[in-house]
């Protein structure tokens, strides 16, 4: 995957569970690709609740002691990737806050566009903010007596937030699931001996052995208790302008999940496929970059019958590129990551399958490592349309200056990448592969049409920018752990 498009998070709750920590651990690893920087969990015994974070992967996040520190029948949990709020432990999720409304847990996918107006607001009326999230505004709202004098406080808050968010709160004796009105993202329910859970996707269903009930519905609450659920609506149907993350199916959902209605892999295979009716190439063979591109690959080869090969082996154990201190060292990293296949490639025709390409530097380098490798023609082929607008509602997309597309022809692009030719899918053939109504989906990075009203100025860094350092020290991690808890 390119490490230029960077994951947004991913959610998992479940209650009244033996094993809810165990289930929360492994539901959060099947959701690892939604966000690597940091990962936490809060549980409750039905009293008090408890909370563990960590940075890293869950796998690093998280420890024996830790499990059974959290092991309780209800707990929330969280993989991060910033899209708000620089990567620390202060900013890692769930947070969990004592106060007016007792002991609650949040963690939230998802960037809510109004949160630096409504931070500033508290902030001149005397609130302190100890973390550099939008999700904090969340937790200062639910104690507003304007909010929580009313009968239904949380759907009161909610009407008031804009932007892209699916929540779990935790409380000492629920959870509270929570869609936004567009449902920009993905958030269902299942149930697993007796017990419900809700995550961001499915798959995490599949690793616990869950069974899949229903989606959580745009502009939806739902209770969760130990004696099963209820729902209730914070925005009416006709106030829910479906406003689905298109770019979930291209590029951060798993294979193996269903979301907006649909299987991810199935929806790949169709834009594959579309894209080798759009724009047929002469070639031996069709290969896949990254690996998430395998199902377009897949598609594109079914449909124009060219043989599907492997161009490239991954390395999996190589540390993330955008983490190491050079330019150099991170170029020799994704290197590392994707090895051409020398043997399989040499003096062919290749039609490279890319799922999308946003700076394009990533893509520069995987094609010259394939010319290195002896391609004879590289015809490159993105199976989503160009990306020409930045994400506001959770997607770490770079300004619009970063983004090649932007500023360069498709021929521009060709050249500066360096192949032979370069073709991307229309939005109409991108929509056309899925089943929902075309004006269901947000395609605002490719159109710059932005279903949910967003403030221009906003960038990820707005909180740091604009921190006062007045909260006291983290906790310092434990050796060998780097952890911090509640």
């Amino acid at each position: 995957m390119q490490p230029e498009v960077r994951h947004y998070c991913g959610l998992f709750g479940i209650v009244h569970h033996p094993q809810a920590a165990q289930m929360a651990y492994l539901g959060l690893y099947a959701q690892q690709h939604r966000g690597q920087e940091a990962a936490g969990m809060c549980s409750t015994d039905g009293r008090t609740i408890r909370r563990r974070t960590g940075q890293g992967l869950v796998s690093q996040a998280f420890n024996d002691g830790d499990l059974e520190y959290l092991a309780n029948e209800t707990a929330i949990g969280h993989t991060r990737y910033s899209t708000t709020g620089a990567p620390t432990d202060t900013n890692t999720q769930p947070f969990k806050v004592t106060g007016a409304i007792g002991e609650v847990a949040i963690c939230h996918n998802g960037n809510l566009v109004n949160a630096s107006a409504t931070r500033s607001e508290y902030e001149r009326n005397g609130s302190i903010f100890v973390t550099t999230s939008d999700t904090e505004v969340i937790l200062h709202m639910l104690v507003d007596r304007r909010f929580a004098d009313q009968p239904d406080p949380l759907a009161a808050v909610m009407r008031q937030l804009h932007g892209s968010f699916c929540l779990l709160l935790l409380y000492p004796d629920r959870i509270e699931a929570v869609r936004d009105a567009a449902g920009n993202r993905p958030l269902s329910l299942g149930t697993v001996d007796g017990a419900y859970v809700v995550a961001s996707e499915t798959c995490a269903f599949d690793i616990i052995g869950a069974e899949f009930v229903r989606e959580v519905e745009p502009g939806e609450i739902v209770t969760i208790t130990k004696h099963g659920f209820r729902s209730r609506r914070f925005a009416e149907e006709p106030q829910c302008r479906r406003a689905h993350c298109i770019f979930e199916h291209i590029y951060f959902a798993d294979p193996s999940s269903n979301i907006f209605g649909e299987n991810v892999h199935l929806v790949r295979r169709r834009l594959g496929a579309q894209l080798a009716r759009e724009a047929p190439a002469e070639g031996d063979l069709v290969i896949a970059v990254p690996n998430c591109a395998r199902c377009a690959a897949l598609g594109y080869h079914e449909e124009s019958g060219i043989p599907v090969g492997r161009g490239f082996t991954t390395n999996h154990y190589i540390g993330r590129s955008f983490i190491q201190p050079s330019q150099s060292i991170r170029d020799l990293t994704v290197r590392m990551k994707l090895n051409p296949i020398r043997g399989s490639v040499d003096g062919k025709r290749l039609v490279v399958v890319e799922d999308s390409v946003v700076r394009g530097t990533t893509t520069r380098g995987k094609m010259d490592a394939l010319r290195r490798a002896g391609a004879r023609e590289i015809h490159l082929r993105v199976a989503s349309p160009p990306i020409m607008h930045p994400c506001y509602y959770g997607i770490d997309f770079p300004s619009r200056d970063e983004l090649i597309a932007s500023k360069r022809t498709v021929d521009e692009i060709r050249k500066y990448l360096g192949v032979d030719s370069l073709a991307y899918l229309s939005q109409d053939g991108m929509l056309s592969c899925v089943q929902g109504k075309r004006e269901h989906y947000c395609t605002a990075c490719f159109s710059g049409q932005y279903p949910i009203p967003i403030d221009p100025s906003f960038q990820k860094d707005v909180f740091e920018r604009n921190q006062l350092r007045f909260f006291e020290p983290q906790p310092q991690p434990q050796p060998g752990n780097g952890k911090n808890g509640a």
